[in-house]
């Protein structure tokens, strides 16, 4: 079994954005029912409901954690059911929550090689001390057990494996013409999560559907996907920005060559959007876009979402 919690929906920023005063940002701020808020994108997975990795560590974590008993300490002074967390890539949104966990509580932070370079070119990271939360680095493609402090196994495994994205936004000045990355470069990574019999996939970032990720997730049960735009050129029109998705390391959703469209053919069970910037108008309940998506098969991800493959 694989219970999957999500702890965040929405991209960089969460929703609604701090600093946005945009109609979707303001409806989400009033409480509108059909624009209910989101911390920025996490997830977290556990065989047994009682020891747990997060994806990603948002900067959102330490309110993710007190927002679902879960994860609540269990014994002791000081505890966590928290093994580990599993990084699939070093962008901001993703790691900054890695320095809430900083309070000499042991377990695991597993990443691709790559990421792991960007944290120890950070000595901010160095609070979270090495010799209580060991580093551990993964090859791509390779299959490894999911094991709490303690090694042992979780009762999950799970790989990591490359797809096309981007460099993290603060390595852009010194990237040159590899802003945009291929499917070989393990700085944006894919995690699938197995308990032997059956598996999900968790994709928050992803620029291009490749024939290689299309046979990867062919049939799949389950599969968290890049929501972050609807369509490519949103934020230019929205102008809250010069840079189409692609160029920010993304799909779109609608259009060609966008996720719908990509996902038609794969037979994938259940399709569940996330990292969904404010931008995108598929966040609110009362909108076309949400009942195209919807129309085409998709769910849109919104924190304590909860999924159950057995």
């Amino acid at each position: 079994m694989i219970r999957a919690v999500v702890l965040g929906a929405a991209a960089g920023g969460g929703f609604p954005q701090w600093n946005s005063n945009a109609p979707a940002c303001n409806r989400a701020r009033a409480g509108d029912p059909a624009a209910p808020s989101r911390h920025q994108a996490s997830l977290a997975v556990s065989a047994d409901g009682l020891s747990w990795y997060i994806l990603n560590a948002s900067p959102d974590l330490r309110q993710q954690i007190a927002e679902n008993a879960c994860l609540h300490p269990r014994e002791g002074l000081r505890s966590t059911p928290i093994a580990g967390v599993l990084l699939t890539g070093g962008e901001v949104d993703t790691v900054t929550g890695l320095l809430t966990l900083r309070e000499r509580q042991p377990l695991r932070l597993i990443a691709t090689g790559a990421v792991h370079e960007l944290l120890d070119a950070n000595p901010i990271f160095e609070a979270l001390n090495r010799e209580i939360v060991p580093r551990e680095r993964v090859a791509t493609g390779e299959w490894f057990e999911l094991r709490d402090a303690g090694g042992a196994s979780i009762g999950l495994r799970a790989r990591l494996f490359p797809v096309p994205g981007k460099v993290p936004l603060y390595m852009e000045p010194g990237a040159g013409d590899k802003l945009v990355l291929d499917a070989e470069d393990d700085n944006t990574v894919a995690a699938e999560i197995s308990d032997g019999a059956t598996s999900l996939f968790y994709i928050p970032g992803c620029a291009a559907m490749t024939p290689a990720l299309a046979e990867t997730l062919r049939g799949a049960a389950l599969v968290f996907f890049d929501g972050t735009l609807w369509r490519d050129d949103e934020m230019i029109r929205a102008g809250l920005g010069p840079k189409t998705g692609r160029r920010m390391g993304h799909m779109s959703i609608s259009g060609p060559g966008g996720t719908m469209e990509a996902f038609k053919p794969l037979d994938v069970a259940r399709k569940v959007l996330i990292h969904i910037n404010n931008s995108n108008p598929v966040l609110l309940a009362d909108t076309p876009e949400r009942r195209e998506a919807e129309a085409a098969g998709w769910q849109v991800a919104y924190d304590g979402m909860e999924i159950t493959l057995a």
